[in-house]
C-alpha cells in the first residue's frame, strides 16, 4: 500500500495538558490550540491507513497519560474517518 496524505482535526482532552502537548508537537506538528477541554489539532500526516495512524497516535498519548480521550476525523482522497478513542464512528464523503 502506498503512504497517502491525511487531514487531521481532532480534539484531544487529557487530566495532563501540559504534558501531551509536547508529544502532539513532536508527532504531528500542524496547529495545536488550547481549548477550554483540551487541545484542539489541525495537521496534515502521512500513512496508510486512518485507523493505524489515529492507533498509534492515542497509544503514543497515553503512554505519556492514561486519562486521554481522543475525537479525531482523518481525511484522504474524498473520504473522512472518524473516531473517538481507538472506535471507529463512520465514515462519509468529504465533498
Amino acid at each position: 500500500m502506498s503512504s497517502r496524505r491525511f487531514a487531521l482535526v481532532a480534539d484531544v482532552s487529557s487530566a495532563d495538558r501540559a504534558s501531551i502537548e509536547p508529544v502532539l508537537r513532536r508527532l504531528i506538528g500542524g496547529e495545536i490550540t488550547a481549548t477550554a477541554d483540551g487541545l484542539h489539532v489541525a495537521a496534515t500526516v502521512r500513512g496508510e491507513v486512518a485507523q493505524d495512524l489515529n492507533r498509534a497516535l492515542l497509544s503514543a498519548l497515553r503512554r505519556v497519560e492514561r486519562h486521554t480521550r481522543l475525537r479525531s476525523a482523518w481525511t484522504a482522497d474524498g473520504v473522512t474517518e472518524r473516531f473517538f478513542d481507538y472506535v471507529p464512528k463512520g465514515s462519509r464523503s468529504a465533498r
